[in-house]
């Protein structure tokens, strides 16, 4: 079967929800499925649920590659979990090999929020742009970082983190060991911290005009600013795109970020940026994982791009 007649299927494992998708070559949704993602999140659990998904949207094995993105560094072969600090048990799992054979399918491995940045690149709001930075809110602060067009991965392919940067030595402590991380400010945990309510239940009360709505968004978007402002210095995007759960808020909270940011980041390091949120919402990071399925096992020939993902 040649590559322009093939399916591909892409799962993005979060903490909360664990998305499915089963794509066309061009990126089309064909069938998808989201559930809950069991709880405790140990390996074996989510791995039963993943093979009972795939099996649930591709019953007929109509794609014979699985691209899966986990919150966390994987190794350089895309097939062990390294690490996922929100994840309990996750350290060093060997996850393409154990769905293998059980799937009757190929199966790589990438970092959750490199598969959100390669959908939204595909598909979404990163095309055209050549050095981007995304961030994906949600029970962590995940993200990916492309440089001339390609993603940076670093050394043994644990680049990026950018929500465990730290923004207060003093803060909270994180599950990665740091204190004060961007991760404990910006998350569902930080956003706890600021308000008890459901997001999107802030997000239809600020959008009615509550005064105490719209200033807790904006607190929240200050934090983020500031975090933001040092990832800028450090890689001068053109693009910095916001995604995940909590980004149903970035109406309001966005004009608090772009404000911290022309604060904080002397102009020859912010010319010409965007700050915008993603086009793909929820959707990117499962696309993005069928993207990386695609150009790491159905061609090998394309594969030299991925390697590090």
């Amino acid at each position: 079967m040649i590559i322009g007649e093939r399916q591909f299927i892409g799962v993005d494992i979060g903490g909360t929800a664990i998305k499915v998708g089963r794509f066309d070559h061009r990126g089309h949704l064909i069938a998808n499925h989201e559930f809950p993602t069991p709880q405790p999140s140990m390996p074996g659990a989510i791995t039963v649920a993943i093979c009972e998904a795939i099996e649930l949207i591709d019953p007929n094995h109509l794609a014979d590659f699985v691209g899966i993105g986990l919150p966390g560094p994987m190794d350089s072969r895309g097939r062990i979990a390294r690490i996922c600090i929100n994840l309990p048990g996750w350290e060093n799992i060997h996850l393409a090999d154990w769905l293998e054979p059980r799937l009757g399918r190929q199966i790589t491995l990438g970092n959750d929020g490199n598969c959100a940045l390669l959908g939204e690149e595909w598909q979404g709001a990163a095309r055209g742009y050549q050095d981007v930075l995304l961030l994906t809110l949600g029970t962590g602060v995940g993200g990916g970082v492309m440089l001339g067009g390609k993603l940076f991965t670093g050394h043994n392919g644990a680049a990026s983190e950018p929500g465990l940067i730290a923004i207060d030595r003093n803060g909270p402590s994180c599950n990665s060991g740091n204190h004060g991380s961007l991760e404990q400010f910006a998350s569902i945990s930080g956003f706890k911290l600021l308000c008890d309510l459901d997001p999107s239940e802030l997000n239809d009360r600020a959008s009615l005009g509550e005064l105490k709505a719209l200033q807790i968004w904006e607190e929240y978007g200050t934090n983020l600013g500031v975090g933001i402002s040092s990832l800028i210095y450090l890689f001068t995007p053109q693009l910095v795109l916001i995604g995940g759960g909590l980004a149903q808020g970035a109406a309001h909270f966005l004009p608090a970020v772009c404000k911290e940011v022309e604060k904080r980041v002397q102009v020859a390091s912010r010319e010409g940026l965007l700050i915008r949120p993603c086009a793909l919402g929820n959707g990117a990071g499962r696309l993005g994982a069928a993207r990386m399925a695609m150009e790491r096992l159905a061609s090998s020939g394309m594969s030299a791009k991925m390697d590090d993902i």
